[in-house]
């Protein structure tokens, strides 16, 4: 698909729901949402596929969803992996051939819509359902997040403690739902009305507005130890998300890179988590 038409397509599809919203306002903010949950990449590629075919652990059924969970076994305590939006287990590639070599027994799963998983959707609140699944069939120590990941992973430590985690990383993690979805309504061009019916709609189904729903708020009775990754030119989600979450997450602390991105893969990155979970 050109460039041109990537951008073209997201306003034909805004200009339909602000004309429609009018007549059915409730259709429109369902359809907002299902649009904007809906998962378009993520899938397994050829190049990603032996590395990840060898490592497949099991299907775990959750609700109407099969996750494909991976393992690479260690003596050392387990830490469970959590990608971020569109991506699977594959992006961890590099971290864990250093939590190999530390002898760490790891523990991947690809979200709904993505990897190898069932499904065609993903929002906070259903991976944070897998997620949860999968910290009480495998009883992890450490969680790291990527992305999205991360929010879900801060997400799910406030709705559903779980004593048994110790430490847990987020990378280039978002933190206010309502950034994400003023992003949303400017990639569309949604008016007024369509972003109210939507907001609407998230209280109704999940019982919390977008406003509430924050990573910052949600850390700030969190007592594990964190360690948050964010590179400060990160163009997919903003830079003072971290700051905000690390000022609101007493045992936290933030590694602020330049220049890294958004996935942040560098050895650097690696290092210091490796260095984190040994001490």
């Amino acid at each position: 698909m050109s460039a041109i038409l990537k951008k073209i397509i997201p306003k034909i599809i805004g200009f339909y729901l602000n004309i429609l919203v009018w007549f059915r306002p409730k259709t429109v903010a369902k359809k907002a949402f299902d649009i904007f949950s809906t998962v378009r990449k993520g899938r397994v590629l050829p190049h990603q596929k032996e590395y990840l075919d060898n490592a497949k652990l099991e299907e775990v059924q959750m609700k109407n969803h099969r996750l494909q969970t991976y393992a690479w076994k260690g003596s050392k305590e387990t830490v469970l992996l959590v990608h971020g939006w569109e991506s699977n287990t594959w992006r961890w590639h590099k971290l864990i051939e250093k939590l190999q070599k530390a002898d760490y027994h790891i523990i991947a799963f690809d979200g709904p819509g993505h990897g190898y998983s069932s499904g065609t959707h993903l929002y906070v609140p259903l991976y944070a359902e897998a997620l949860n699944k999968m910290l009480l069939k495998y009883n992890p120590t450490v969680v790291i997040g990527h992305s999205v990941g991360g929010m879900t992973v801060l997400f799910n430590e406030f709705v559903h403690p779980n004593s048994k985690i110790e430490k847990i990383i987020t990378i280039g993690s978002p933190s206010e739902f309502d950034e994400i979805l003023t992003h949303y309504r400017n990639l569309l061009s949604l008016n007024s009305k369509v972003m109210s019916a939507l907001k609407t709609y998230v209280k109704e189904r999940f019982d919390f507005t977008p406003k509430e729903f924050s990573s910052a708020r949600f850390v700030a009775n969190n007592t594990k130890q964190g360690l948050l990754f964010h590179d400060k030119l990160d163009t997919i989600t903003p830079y003072h998300a971290s700051v905000s979450v690390q000022k609101h997450w007493k045992g936290s602390q933030l590694v602020s890179t330049q220049g890294f991105g958004h996935s942040m893969h560098q050895d650097e990155v690696n290092d210091k988590i490796i260095d984190f979970l040994t001490h």
